[in-house]
């Protein structure tokens, strides 16, 4: 039976239609994940369901008493949320019906009607909609979305906007109506809040819909799909993954039909011109009437698909970086705070008692929110000065961060201007290389104040691939980007040669991109070998970062963690911070802290033999000889990219196959010399 039906439904703003005649119907205990590009409409869907908007045209039907609540994607909340004593009591607010119960049975108690009927219908209402457990209910709410007992006393206003969105949720949970409509619940959420959030939805009786781009979340919590394309809504049954099966087969379907359809226009154009020639124009307007029936429409924007590309704009491809790109021991990572006559109080986040990222590693940051997962990302790009330990940034490594808060500004008054800002392009260059991001036409020229959210995502990105890197740290690379963006910048990963350490609650992304985690949680960081489906079968298992640290204090140390001196304003070894113009060391050469002067090594490490030494005579003769190879081949791949810079070079197709060729044979025989640099530096004598 229908609880809600949308009949004919359209809504636009001004001339711009955002949905179009949608039919759809939902049912009482239907779990409905809605999907489509961002500005496809499912936020204007919702409202609509909800009742905060009104369509152009059709209707929506209503089943008589129905209880619906929404959670939009930036909560805001009312007065009474706000102006709640503590967060304990804004949420538990959310069972008002429960309330109002309580209330009513104390009263009668306290009167002494506890044989009245009135006492006895209360008392079985709220027994059966489980008023003795509330407080029990409430507490659950809290802990799992990540709130600790230390911040139930606090009152709702003096939360961060992000904390009153996960209230909000917890009230909407209480409330318990029979419609809830959520807009993007995992914006704020931390992988535990996530899951937790999976099971009390699927404990839920009442209907729901979620406007998600967190496929794995769908995954575990919809039963059918709604997607939004072209203003028009299609259902599909099944998960998320269901539904991408079936929208691919009909994407391969469409593209055979769009095949076909060319065909036929090109025999129509064909039989078009014989018929003008013969001047059989009876012939010739009949055949016109069936190719303005087969014309195919214009290619929507919708369609498009963002491509990531595999080169930077400028630079062509990175170094090659040598094997250890980043190593960290008993490294301190937080920030400092300044006090009364300019002292500077250092508060550390995490100890790190052991970490190294090689060439070629896809290694993801997984903990709760607050843990310190950006703040370790930041202290090895280079933003933060490392509070106490070592940290060191290997040779060859370019660097280019992508940081998750957005909300700096970003030189250049429009798209365009962000991008000629950053680098001396011509504005085709440029425009060519937002296309890719599907910042086109007048896109580019949209103000940079005025993007959405993804819009400035999308950006971010743009900015990150003009210089090339071969180490990419990434902060919630996924944050706004609808699916379509999300799915080619995990392709994009996949494909890459660049090391990659990536902070993201995105599971999807962690299981297909990540072979390994690093795991920050209690002030400590520690690696994990495995992915993020082998994490959380350890962490099932009794994994625990304390325990993760213990061994690895056994096998540095000798079962011993050496405690942290942080007691300095600045610790003694440190990295200087790069400029920030540089968009956090995009293209930069990091500065090095060395570790201490004996190497620890890896559990379970083989021990590399030792290199013979070398008479002074053959060591510098050999030396001279390497020094001469490096000189020259850093100057031919010099030419080589200067030439690549020529447009008489990419106007000759011959000639760029024959540089690119040699270009890519120069950068192995750099790569090889730099190793035998090294080879040589260990047998000094």
């Amino acid at each position: 039976m229908s609880i809600l039906r949308l009949v004919g439904v359209s809504r636009g703003v001004g001339d711009f239609v955002i949905l179009d005649h949608v039919d759809a119907a939902i049912a009482a205990g239907d779990r409905i994940g809605l999907v489509g590009p961002n500005g496809a409409g499912k936020t204007t869907l919702l409202r609509l369901v909800s009742g905060l908007d009104e369509p152009d045209r059709g209707e929506v039907v209503r089943k008589r008493g129905l209880t619906i609540a929404m959670l939009p994607q930036e909560a805001h909340v009312d007065s009474s949320f706000i102006e709640a004593p503590s967060l304990r009591l804004a949420v538990r607010a959310g069972a008002g019906r429960l309330e109002e119960l309580e209330r009513t049975l104390r009263r009668l108690e306290h009167d002494g009607l506890v044989t009245e009927p009135e006492y006895e219908t209360a008392q079985h209402e709220f027994a059966v909609r489980d008023g003795y457990a509330l407080d029990q209910r409430v507490e659950a709410a809290l802990s799992g979305l990540g709130f600790g007992r230390d911040q139930w006393d606090r009152p709702p206003v003096d939360m961060s906007g992000g904390e009153q969105t996960r209230a909000a949720l917890a009230r909407l949970l209480l409330a318990d109506p029979e419609l809830l409509l959520l807009d993007e619940p995992t914006n704020h959420l931390d992988l535990g809040a996530l899951e937790w959030l999976e099971e009390a939805l699927g404990r839920r009786h009442g209907s729901l819909i979620v406007a998600s781009h967190d496929r794995a979340f769908l995954d575990a919590t919809v039963i059918r799909v709604w997607e939004m394309r072209d203003r028009r809504l299609t259902p599909f049954r099944g998960s998320y993954s269901a539904y991408a099966r079936q929208r691919e087969e009909r994407d391969l379907r469409a593209a055979q039909e769009a095949e076909d359809r060319a065909g036929q226009i090109a025999r129509e154009q064909a039989l078009i011109q014989l018929y003008r020639h013969q001047r059989k124009h009876a012939k010739m307007h009949e055949h016109e009437a069936r190719l303005e029936a087969l014309q195919p429409m214009e290619k929507r924007r919708s369609e498009a698909k963002l491509r990531l590309p595999t080169e930077a704009l400028a630079g062509g491809a990175p170094a090659r970086s040598y094997e250890s790109v980043v190593r960290a021991e008993e490294l301190v990572v937080g920030y400092g705070v300044r006090e009364a006559r300019d002292a500077v109080r250092p508060v550390p986040v995490a100890r790190v008692p052991w970490l190294e990222l090689r060439r070629g590693d896809r290694v993801g940051i997984v903990g709760p929110n607050g843990a310190g997962k950006t703040t370790l990302l930041r202290t090895i790009a280079g933003e933060l000065h490392p509070l106490d330990g070592a940290l060191e940034i290997g040779r060859n490594v370019q660097l280019s961060y992508l940081a998750q808060v957005r909300d700096a500004p970003i030189p250049g008054a429009t798209v365009l201007d962000a991008v000629l800002d950053e680098l001396p392009l011509s504005p085709g260059e440029a425009r060519s290389h937002l296309a890719r991001f599907l910042f086109r036409g007048d896109d580019v020229e949209k103000e940079v104040t005025a993007l959405s959210g993804g819009e400035r995502s999308r950006l971010e990105l743009a900015l990150l691939f003009l210089l090339p890197a071969n180490l990419l740290l990434l902060d919630e690379p996924t944050n706004h980007l609808d699916i379509p963006a999300r799915e080619a910048l995990e392709a994009f990963m996949a494909g890459t040669d660049a090391t990659l350490l990536i902070v993201s609650h995105d599971r999807r992304l962690l299981e297909t991109v990540c072979d390994s985690l690093w795991v920050v949680d209690g002030g400590l960081a520690v690696p994990f070998e495995g992915g993020y489906r082998a994490w959380r079968a350890a962490v099932a298992d009794g994994w625990t970062v304390e325990a993760a640290a213990q061994r690895e204090a056994g096998r540095l140390h000798g079962g011993r963690a050496p405690e942290p001196d942080v007691r300095k304003p600045e610790g003694a070894v440190g990295r200087p911070s790069r400029k920030a113009g540089a968009r956090s060391g995009r293209g930069a050469a990091p500065s090095i802290v060395p570790c201490s002067s004996q190497e620890p090594g890896l559990a379970g490490a083989v021990p590399r033999p030792l290199v013979p030494k070398l008479s002074k005579d053959a060591y510098r003769r050999r030396k001279v000889q390497i020094d001469e190879e490096l000189t020259r081949l850093s100057g031919r791949k010099l030419q080589l990219e200067s030439a690549l810079q020529d447009p008489g070079v990419h106007g000759n197709f011959v000639e760029l196959r024959r540089v690119t060729g040699e270009l890519a044979t120069v950068n192995e025989a750099l790569a090889a010399t730099e190793e035998a640099w090294l080879e040589l530096e260990e047998a000094a004598p």
